[in-house]
């Protein structure tokens, strides 16, 4: 009789359990489903896979070159060894064996292209995952890029020869053209207004900076403590568990129709648009510095200031906190003064010119921390002011879907991450390390002025081109009907400082008919190149 009360009470317990559990995830459900706070959920999801791929870029930095070391090939020769009598004759003879390592002339060439094939391939996929971001939106391709990220992360850790790191390192440049792209277009399409958009972005830059400048350190003590497995290992389990947690916000293998989404514009034009093209050259042009001195700059400490090794793993640690103040204040700044965003990212090129200019005259490792960390203040300056101009020159010029010319973002990054570990040390063997920096310092300068370009942006209307996309042969559904009428009151609630929006068309109990009536566009309606 007890046994059977006790049987009965454990049942009751887990069926009341599992009613919890079931009720809880309704809640959390329920919970997830609400717009602002799905909209989080999904700023955290970006800002890790963010997080992961920077790290999986340069944790490999302190690892790669020593575990090549323990690749090589080598034989062993036998030495002879006499031994001398009292008298300085020879009695006998001996062999020992010696092991000598068969040098490989072309080590640093492979180190090279191991550490550029990632920006190469995604530098020539980023223009097709652009368009397909366009055209099927970001969440599929954002769970295409963990994927690919999480089966790279594995074969880092499993491999065991050159040919399987590059093909891993080759597999992460594909798996960031689809999650870097994607990640940073949802940001732009979720965060509608200006203010929030910068705040979005600087969130997710500061989480690019800690990936990089954490990741040389973190990979560097795994390493040494439990072997090179370990720190992709983590880094997989870390993508795994973005993943899942991608699935639970959304579905994106869920159907959805095509048919309603706006067509974005082709790549080809966002291309040859002036503002656009400007924008990116300066974010080619502020990384090239950082991307050049990377693979460089610890061969000259070395030589010039006889550098212990741990202070060339952390040469660039110190320069997280400048990085995340220049965000911090890039937002602030872009919240009260909109209209000088151009402004905040000249003044960091001059500050990364006259930085770059600065580290060969550092003659300790105490005089090189400052340039360094005001560097990279610089970059975070040009990248989180200029990050969200190409999503309001693409709101005010082209149609408001970012995955073309966030690709063209990437492929300005890609430029500069591709050529540095190739060319760089060319440059400083032929022409020497002071005229490298020089050079990029005097670059950067000079290209500041180009911003100037931008600084009638924020007097922009928008174009006509998104209202074409939406209502030129009329809603063909209900979608369109309530993105457009969204899109009408989001501009009238929102409005930046791009000027008062005009009303594409209304919609009246006939049907649609009004909105082809309103198609024509009044005098006061300004296509992207006109100003107010």
């Amino acid at each position: 009789m007890a046994a059977e009360m006790t049987i009965g009470l454990a049942k009751a317990a887990v069926v009341k359990f599992s009613e919890m559990i079931g009720e809880r995830t309704k809640q959390i459900s329920r919970a997830m489903q609400e717009p602002r706070r799905q909209r989080r959920v999904m700023l955290v999801i970006v800002c890790i896979a963010l997080l992961l791929d920077n790290m999986l870029y340069m944790v490999i930095v302190p690892i790669i070159p020593n575990y090549l070391e323990t690749l090589r090939t080598y034989k062993v020769v036998y030495v002879s060894s006499a031994s001398n009598g009292t008298n300085g004759s020879s009695l006998n003879s001996s062999q020992r064996a010696v092991r000598y390592t068969n040098p490989n002339a072309n080590e640093d060439i492979q180190i090279g292209v191991l550490f550029a094939s990632k920006a190469i391939l995604q530098l020539l996929a980023n223009p097709l995952t652009g368009t397909f971001i366009d055209r099927v939106g970001c969440d599929i391709p954002l769970f295409i890029g963990l994927i690919i990220i999480f089966l790279s992360t594995l074969t880092f850790a499993f491999g065991e020869s050159y040919a399987m790191l590059f093909v891993a390192r080759s597999m992460q440049g594909l798996g960031s053209a689809f999650a870097d792209t994607s990640g940073i277009a949802m940001i732009a399409d979720r965060y509608t207004e200006e203010s929030e958009r910068s705040t979005a972005l600087g969130i997710a830059l500061a989480f690019i900076s800690f990936g990089s400048l954490a990741a040389p350190p973190f990979g560097g003590i795994l390493y040494d403590l439990a072997g090179k497995r370990v720190p992709f290992l983590v880094l997989s389990f870390v993508s795994l568990l973005d993943g899942i947690l991608l699935l639970t916000v959304v579905s994106p293998l869920a159907g959805r129709t095509r048919e309603n989404m706006p067509q974005g514009s082709p790549i080809y034009k966002l291309m040859i648009d002036p503002y656009i093209a400007v924008v990116a050259g300066a974010l080619t042009t502020c990384n090239i510095p950082l991307a050049f001195l990377e693979p460089t700059i610890s061969k000259w400490m070395k030589q010039t200031m006889k550098a212990n090794e741990w202070q060339m793993g952390l040469t660039w640690l110190p320069a997280f906190f400048p990085h995340i103040l220049g965000v911090y204040v890039t937002v602030r700044l872009a919240a009260k003064y909109p209209n000088y965003q151009w402004f905040y990212g000249a003044i960091g090129m001059v500050i990364i010119g006259a930085s770059s200019c600065t580290v060969p005259a550092c003659r300790n490792f105490e005089e090189l921390i400052i340039p360094l960390c005001s560097l990279c203040f610089g970059i975070a300056l040009v990248d989180t002011a200029l990050l969200p101009t190409l999503a309001f020159l693409v709101d005010v010029r082209h149609v408001s879907v970012y995955g073309s010319v966030y690709a063209i973002a990437d492929i300005s990054y890609s430029v500069a991450y591709a050529l540095g570990p190739i060319v760089a040390g060319q440059i400083v063997h032929t022409l020497g390390f002071v005229q490298l920096n020089l050079g990029m310092g005097c670059v950067n300068v000079l290209y500041a002025p180009a911003l100037l370009l931008l600084r009638n942006v924020c007097q922009m209307k928008p174009s006509l081109s998104e209202r074409n996309v939406l209502l030129e042969e009329g809603p063909k559904g209900l979608y369109d009907t309530i993105k457009m009428e969204e899109r009408s009151a989001g501009k009238k609630r929102y409005g930046s400082s791009a000027g008062n929006y005009s009303t594409a068309g209304g919609r009246d109990n006939t049907g649609f008919e009004s909105s082809r009536r309103n198609q024509v566009p009044s005098e006061d309606d300004s296509s992207g190149s006109d100003y107010s």
